[in-house]
């Protein structure tokens, strides 16, 4: 299979209004992708299109080489995993009775259930009713029923939602996992600088327009955001003999701190400008960094007013 999710022209109107139009979009296998936008962006919308709960009003959408809510739309769900962003569950069951009853319901092993508790960090909360489990438990056990049957595509809504640092990093632990054996995972969430450092491509969303959709490197080359370059100097170099030398190689100004100074330059220059301050002397170091996803949101929105809201 050559696409995972592949999307042409797609678009869902409601009434008078389109809560999405035109969009195109391919997810390769074993990609992770992050699905951003603002509130209304419809990203809740593409999920549900995804996940055949609704019909397209216009294009195509094929997930797993099939229209999500056509002939072989019970098939198709049983190969996805989905956690929605306010996840819910009967209270009076405990954490293994709601696995095994949700894997008959998804004519997956009823023996899953154990592993993924113990998977998810709830192998000691396993007999407990759900009513007694915080907020982040009952994420974590949304979690473990996203993964039932071992599905090839996930869907994840806001997934770190209530989960402290730790679990947050136990979860990126498992999407890196679950990478690496060939699954495709989309996330949307709000926190783009915890899910930055994880993603293989972002699709950004706003007024239910695709507003940009590629890797990192591609967004960045499309945002023509400069890079920063931090340079480091030997403690007790004298800072005017630093400034002087740093006049000579940047027409911006630099950002100074305790024997580091700081300044942008455009993206091709970036290895001329390192290959030149290499040559400065008392250099004790040099790090290079990329526009943030956070700041490619911002610079991208700047050009697209359909994004509107901040990203955090």
């Amino acid at each position: 299979m050559q696409h995972v999710i592949e999307a042409a022209g797609l678009g869902k109107q409601y009434g008078s209004a389109w809560a999405l139009a035109g969009i195109d979009m391919r997810v390769a296998p074993g990609e992770v992708v992050g699905l951003l936008g603002h509130n209304g962006a419809g990203k809740s919308t593409l999920m549900k299109l995804m996940l055949g709960l609704i019909r397209p009003s216009r294009g195509m959408l094929n997930v797993l080489g099939a229209a999500p809510a056509g002939a072989h739309a019970r098939s198709l769900r049983l190969a996805l995993g989905y956690l929605p962003e306010n996840v819910a569950f009967y209270g009076n069951l405990t954490g293994r009775e709601t696995l095994v009853y949700l894997a008959e319901l998804k004519r997956a092993p009823k023996t899953e259930a154990a592993a993924l508790l113990a998977r998810v960090g709830l192998a000691d909360a396993a007999d407990r009713r759900v009513r007694t489990y915080s907020k982040g438990m009952r994420q974590r056990l949304g979690l473990a029923q996203a993964l039932l049957g071992e599905p090839s595509l996930l869907l994840l809504d806001e997934p770190t939602s209530g989960l402290d640092p730790a679990a947050t990093d136990d979860f990126f632990a498992l999407v890196h996992g679950l990478r690496q054996q060939g699954r495709t995972i989309v996330i949307s969430s709000h926190v783009l600088a915890e899910l930055e450092p994880h993603l293989d491509r972002a699709v950004i969303l706003g007024g239910g327009q695709l507003v940009a959709h590629g890797t990192m490197a591609e967004l960045q080359a499309e945002a023509g955001l400069p890079v920063t370059i931090t340079a480091r100097f030997v403690g007790g170099t004298d800072a005017a003999r630093i400034d002087a030398w740093l006049r000579e190689l940047a027409d911006a100004a630099p950002r100074r701190g305790n024997d580091t100074v700081e300044f942008d330059v455009p993206r091709h220059a970036k290895l001329e400008m390192v290959r030149r301050l290499l040559q400065v002397p008392h250099l004790a170091d040099i790090e290079v960094r990329e526009a943030t996803l956070a700041r490619l949101y911002a610079a991208i929105g700047t050009r697209n007013p359909a994004l509107g809201g901040p990203a955090q």
